[in-house]
């Protein structure tokens, strides 16, 4: 393969990845809102497309974080295998999670597959970038959306106390139009940029450019392919996040969107971490429901989405590792 022919076969992989992103993570930002009959289905699908196609074009801070922070490559052909493996171990996570409808995080898929064709590549692995911009945000941030979602929902409820329940679950339908088109604005702003860190890999790698800066045709088609796998949804997972976690009512929605929204932009901004929305979400929904009774929260269904989540970056690097040797072995 001519290393022109190599380089759109990355470039395309890379948008498969971002469409698999897209209805893999499309519950994210429209679960709660769709359970809660706050929004109709397509509705909310044909909402977190636009608002996804939105959030990609503010900003390129994670990107950068992606192409540069993650490992190194050399210039030349074996570069793109790496990638090209990378993005297949990522992929292949995506597909496996979404099968089984579990929320695990296609940010974390992507890492580890990058990390995985690394190591089989003999390439630089960026460990001290891995743990201050990977692992501890990963762990940080859903205990920040738990926490955070658990408080909020309190103060939500005692602001409530007096209220009456029917006039105000009308009220917070409305507001969840708003909080849903918040989360999927951040969804976009996150999960778009690894992309375009990917395909400036790439570039860079095929000697195409000599910055991490990324194109506005880069950014545009990772945009464009995020929000169309997002119209497309992704029923298995949304019922995950909207009915088995914890029965979602439209207040609870609301805080736990408003929450991980939050998260998502002071990280995308402030840190330019990539952090997986997946994660942020699904620890505020826990953190809501906890404030009606620690049973009302399936804690069952939350212990096979944790583990969806501690395999999520060994899983991906094993097949990435696995596609680069045997990829490497064919050429």
């Amino acid at each position: 393969m001519t290393g022109t022919a190599a380089l759109v076969t990355v470039i395309v992989l890379t948008l498969v990845f971002d469409y698999t992103n897209g209805f893999h993570d499309a519950a994210n930002a429209i679960a709660s809102a769709v359970s809660t009959r706050a929004l109709t289905l397509r509705a909310a699908l044909l909402l977190a497309a636009v608002m996804n196609l939105a959030g990609a074009m503010l900003s390129t801070g994670i990107a950068a974080t992606v192409a540069k922070g993650i490992i190194d490559v050399p210039v030349g052909p074996d570069a793109l295998t790496v990638v090209f493996a990378a993005l297949a171990g990522a992929i292949t996570w995506n597909l496996v999670t979404w099968y089984f409808g579990l929320p695990s995080s296609s940010s974390h898929s992507l890492i580890g597959g990058m990390v995985g064709a690394a190591l089989a590549a003999a390439s630089t692995v960026h460990w001290a970038g891995i743990a201050e911009k990977v692992l501890i945000p990963m762990v940080a941030s859903p205990l920040i959306g738990l926490v955070l979602g658990y408080l909020a929902m309190v103060a939500a409820l005692w602001l409530l106390r007096r209220a009456n329940p029917h006039r105000s679950g009308r009220v917070f339908r409305r507001f969840q139009i708003v909080s849903a088109s918040a989360l999927a604005l951040g969804h976009g702003l996150q999960d778009a940029q690894k992309g375009m860190g990917v395909i400036v890999l790439a570039l860079v790698a095929a000697g195409e450019q000599t910055t991490f800066a990324v194109p506005m045709w880069v950014t545009l088609l990772c945009a464009l392919a995020l929000s169309l796998g997002t119209y497309s949804g992704g029923l298995r997972i949304m019922r995950t996040l909207g009915r088995r976690v914890f029965p979602l009512d439209p207040p609870h929605g609301f805080v736990a969107e408003s929450v991980a929204s939050s998260v998502l932009y002071v990280t995308a901004f402030a840190v330019k971490a990539p952090i997986s929305t997946t994660h942020v979400i699904t620890a505020a929904i826990m953190g809501v429901g906890a404030t009606r009774r620690l049973s009302a929260v399936r804690w069952g269904i939350a212990r096979d989405i944790v583990l969806g989540w501690v395999l999520t970056f060994p899983a991906a690097a094993a097949v990435a590792a696995a596609v680069y040797l045997v990829a490497d072995a064919l050429t």
